[in-house]
């Protein structure tokens, strides 16, 4: 997670040369896409708003009806 005095282009530039010399475009993006979703999914968690896994089994049961 991102530090009070890191910047978010700092935390781009460490993910980008933290990959291989041969990565693409693509590859890049998704890394820092993921780098993303997990800043925030560790945000949520801190910040209470998740659920049990009790409360998502029963949601996705409901998918399938």
């Amino acid at each position: 997670m991102t530090t009070t005095h890191e910047t978010a282009r700092d935390r781009m530039i460490a993910i980008i040369q933290g990959q291989p010399d041969d990565s693409s475009y693509d590859e890049l993006l998704r890394e820092l896409a993921f780098a993303r979703m997990v800043e925030r999914g560790l945000a949520d968690a801190e910040a209470g708003r998740t659920i049990s896994n009790d409360e998502m089994d029963r949601r996705i049961r409901t998918w399938a009806k």
